[in-house]
């Protein structure tokens, strides 16, 4: 059997598929968040924080953005909207819309707000800005590359090919999240739509959770700070990097229609074969436990590898390509049924890491490699440069043009 995948680096290195973009595990997100003081000037934390802390919220201000490792634990749905921004190549006119776009989020993000009366709970919205428009500030900018085209992309419709403007919403209440987002287009002032999907995840713990398939996916992922400053957040002036863009990271977006029927009509020996994880608990077919590491040179006794050649955790390891790990934070969607359609079931691959080359490189492996990719097809790519974190003081987008 020739199977072919997209999961580990679309799902991350050792997971199953659904917990691919982002946060870190449970209790270290927390522990994350308190190291950022290194990325700007500043309080790592706003005086808001206690407030959003005893009613459920997740603090929108800081040195990063929410929604890439806090809340740990994704939340159960999201919205996902990709929109140009014409004429925004000037700095007068995008230093205002983005400055703008902040002031908004953090009104929505309050106690209460005339959008959400009763409150954001855990509503976090993440702005990423495309390479059209990282590229027409500075050429040489994180986040000014676009993503090259991988195996199947041919067939993406021209509209689901990159953007200038990410607006992520993910909480608790999916009713709050196209309330929140009419609101921040309202900011943005009839700013063009390219496309937008609700999304939603199962349970789970961290970036644990299990995806369309019915494994586990998020397994792999940076789970402490210092991981994440070394693989998900650009680095600050005094550590080499660029101080317009410290604190920000590169986000990867991969819409992927999932042939859910033809992987369930395998035998789960061949599923977990095409996995390279069981499905039971997610352990490796090396032995162990869910979060122990992948055995690549374990074997049976007759000389074949526990973890089979082609499958989607050997495919993604990072040991092949030289790279890190993403920040994975993944996101099923599904679209309805309808007569002779029968509609869409898959996942949003949502990465974060520091270099867009940690996706390229293990991409362009699992498009040669992977036995998952025959039963994945993609449907819209992008790439954006999430912005620094912003407070009340340092409205969003402002370090670009230190």
């Amino acid at each position: 059997m020739s199977w072919v995948s997209r999961r580990e680096v679309l799902f991350g290195t050792g997971g199953a598929i659904m917990g691919v973009a982002a946060t870190v595990s449970g209790a270290t997100a927390a522990g994350a968040l308190g190291d950022e003081t290194s990325y700007r000037h500043g309080p790592a934390r706003s005086d808001r924080e206690g407030a959003a802390a005893s009613s459920g919220g997740v603090e929108p201000a800081g040195m990063t953005q929410a929604g890439v490792d806090r809340p740990g634990t994704p939340q159960r749905f999201g919205l996902l909207a990709v929109l140009d921004l014409p004429g925004a190549t000037d700095r007068r006119a995008l230093e205002p819309r983005l400055a703008a776009l902040g002031a908004t989020i953090l009104s929505l993000t309050g106690e209460s707000s005339d959008v959400l009366p009763d409150g954001a709970g855990d509503l976090t919205v993440t702005v990423g800005l495309g390479p059209r428009l990282v590229g027409a500030i500075d050429p040489g900018l994180a986040g000014a590359t676009a993503l090259p085209r991988f195996a199947g992309d041919d067939s993406i419709e021209a509209h689901r090919i990159g953007g200038d403007l990410l607006l992520a919403l993910h909480g608790s209440d999916p009713v709050a999240l196209p309330l929140a987002l009419r609101e921040l287009r309202a900011t943005l002032d009839g700013t063009p739509l390219r496309w937008s999907e609700a999304c939603f995840r199962g349970p789970g713990v961290g970036t644990v959770t299990r995806n369309p398939f019915g494994f586990h996916d998020g397994i792999a992922v940076p789970r402490d700070s210092e991981k994440l400053a070394r693989e998900v957040w650009l680095p600050p002036e005094e550590d080499g990097g660029d101080p317009r863009v410290a604190g920000g990271t590169i986000c990867v977006l991969r819409r992927l229609v999932l042939d859910t029927e033809r992987f369930a009509h395998l035998e789960p020996s061949d599923q977990e074969a095409v996995m390279g994880r069981r499905r039971s608990d997610g352990a490796p077919l090396s032995g162990g436990t869910m979060f122990d590491d992948v055995d690549l040179r374990a074997k049976t006794p007759t000389g074949e590898y526990l973890v089979p050649a082609r499958s989607h955790a050997r495919a993604a390891h990072p040991s092949f390509t030289g790279s890190g790990l993403m920040l994975r934070r993944g996101y099923a969607f599904a679209t309805p049924t309808t007569g002779d359609d029968p509609g869409e079931t898959g996942l949003f691959f949502i990465a974060f890491q520091r270099e867009l080359d940690t996706f390229v490189r293990t991409q362009h492996r699992l498009d040669e490699t992977d036995a998952l990719m025959q039963f994945a097809r993609p449907t819209a790519s992008a790439t954006f440069l999430v912005l620094p974190g912003f407070d009340e003081n340092q409205p969003l987008g402002s370090t670009l043009y230190e």
